[in-house]
């Protein structure tokens, strides 16, 4: 133990790498990462052989004519016309049933273990009875799209509001606060980040399953593609259609992030009001 008059040695300050690449635009290591993953395609794609894998030239030169002449375009848009629809139809279901379950303790209860037992169950299972009842088409590929995005968007919902502010729920019953205030203004506030984070699972699980659909039923869309594509051994379009289905979903991730940034806004005026 040191005495009173001795001084203590300061300590030892960590290295930290945070300040000094947050000077750096993010920007700048997107397209590192970028180049470095050309660079590393390429090598893949020379070591197994272009049947296999093309080089980025070839598959450049593809999407230039699947561009040029429509069929990626068109295709895109069928897959994202029917991702858009189920993921919409299950957010204004998933939303309201998910806050039902977790403002009403009995019925959350109740039905969590339906909720859960269909979470597990694997959504390909039902394209079977789905085609029964709906046929190839459209309405056949919205349900099945639906039934993917509903179940992350349902569960995160309902967590959300089970994870509110006890005391803060308990100080404002105590001052009188109705229970539509209570829900209102402290239980949704405070579900938000669950909601936006079902929502982001089940947007990638929408244009997941809208593949799926389309390889099962009518064989259309970016799906139809891909199965047209990749049985032919047409790799060079076939990964045309792959990235064009990664551009499809940084662009819906990218939409909920606005989203989200401007709930968040709504939420901090919602608990300065309080």
């Amino acid at each position: 133990m040191s005495s009173p008059g001795e001084a203590h040695p300061l300590p030892q300050r960590r290295p930290h790498w945070g300040p000094r690449l947050s000077h750096v635009n993010i920007n700048v290591w997107r397209l590192l990462a970028f180049l470095v993953f050309l660079v590393v395609w390429w090598a893949v794609a020379k070591m197994v052989g272009q049947n296999f894998v093309p080089t980025p030239l070839e598959t450049w030169q593809a999407a230039i004519q699947t561009y040029s002449n429509g069929t990626v375009p068109r295709a895109a848009m069928d897959s994202i016309l029917v991702c858009l629809a189920g993921y919409v139809v299950a957010a204004i279901v998933a939303i309201p049933v998910g806050l039902l379950m977790g403002g009403f303790r009995v019925l959350g209860s109740t039905l969590e273990i339906y909720v859960d037992a269909l979470a597990a169950t694997p959504r390909v299972s039902f394209i079977p009875l789905i085609i029964v009842f709906l046929g190839l088409g459209y309405e056949a590929k919205i349900v099945v799209v639906f039934l993917g995005a509903v179940m992350p968007i349902l569960i995160n919902t309902y967590a959300g509001v089970l994870n509110s502010d006890g005391e803060l729920i308990e100080m404002a019953r105590s001052a009188g606060a109705k229970e539509s205030q209570i829900f209102r203004t402290i239980m949704l506030p405070g579900a938000l980040p669950y909601i936006i984070a079902g929502l982001r699972v089940g947007a990638s699980l929408a244009l997941i399953n809208t593949v799926v659909a389309e390889l099962y039923t009518a064989v259309k869309g970016l799906g139809g593609l891909l199965s047209i594509y990749g049985n032919t051994f047409r790799m060079a379009p076939y990964f045309v259609v792959v990235f064009t289905l990664a551009i499809i979903g940084v662009c819906l991730m990218q939409s909920l992030k606005v989203l989200e940034r401007r709930m968040g806004r709504w939420r901090y005026n919602s608990s300065e009001r309080n």
